[in-house]
């Protein structure tokens, strides 16, 4: 039985007024997919009792990318160049990633996702990485979405270093990055500018996050695969686990 990995939505606003629809780019079903995951899309939680609800029916969650995360969530005011905020999604998110990591249901988070753990669990973010770290790389790319653009550091003794080995080259499309891991969180990885590209709970059975696109190289010879392989092998332990009573 393939395990159910929740995958979240974005949330975008139609021309006529009143009017949402919900999406997901079609690489996170595609990776989760081929690891032997049954991938679906989640709705926008109202409240942490929906989210609650949800979380019964999966055996894993993905957090998947998308707008920037609205900063008085982490204590600070908006900076000028600050993009687009779902206060909805916002919500709705961190309200699944702190349900999901208590209950120790295998997590992977991936660009807004893994701020999105962050913030959830007391870390904090830059805004603007062009204008807030000291002699920053371009992270938002505009080579195409498979093409890696820069390298990253993989700490030893980590879970993603495990499955990945070090170094890596990634992609990137983000502005905002993690700028403090929260508190029992390791930083297994980051870039040459010293951003955090991924972080991991050693607490929990699966919980880990890249600021990059993994999904995106689904299938190529420089792919992310055992990242995914990892993560859908947790969500069928847990299912196994549970048959047996464990």
């Amino acid at each position: 039985m393939r395990p159910l990995i929740g995958v979240t939505a974005c949330n975008r606003e139609r021309e006529e007024p009143g009017c949402d629809w919900l999406y997901t780019p079609h690489d996170y079903f595609r990776a989760v997919w081929r690891a032997g995951g049954l991938p679906v899309m989640l709705p926008v939680a109202a409240d942490e009792q929906d989210a609650a609800q949800v979380l019964e029916r999966l055996d894993g969650l993905l957090l998947s990318g998308g707008e920037d995360l609205d900063p008085t969530l982490y204590g600070e005011l908006p900076l000028p160049r600050t993009g687009r905020i779902d206060p909805e999604r916002d919500a709705a998110e961190l309200a699944y990633a702190r349900l999901a990591v208590e209950r120790d249901l295998p997590v992977l988070g991936i660009c807004r996702g893994h701020q999105v753990l962050a913030v959830a669990f007391g870390g904090a973010l830059w805004q603007d990485i062009p204008t807030q770290v000291d002699g920053a790389i371009k992270h938002r790319q505009e080579a195409p979405a498979d093409y890696p653009t820069h390298p990253v550091v993989i700490e030893p003794g980590t879970r993603l270093h495990a499955l990945l080995g070090t170094p890596r080259q990634v992609n990137s499309r983000h502005h905002q990055g993690v700028k403090r891991v929260p508190p029992g969180w390791v930083a297994s990885a980051h870039s040459p500018d010293g951003v955090i590209e991924a972080m991991e709970h050693p607490g929990r059975t699966f919980v880990l996050s890249v600021q990059w696109h993994p999904e995106n190289f689904e299938g190529r010879p420089y792919s992310f695969d055992p990242l995914f392989d990892a993560f859908v092998e947790a969500a069928r332990r847990r299912i196994d686990n549970r048959a047996s009573g464990e």
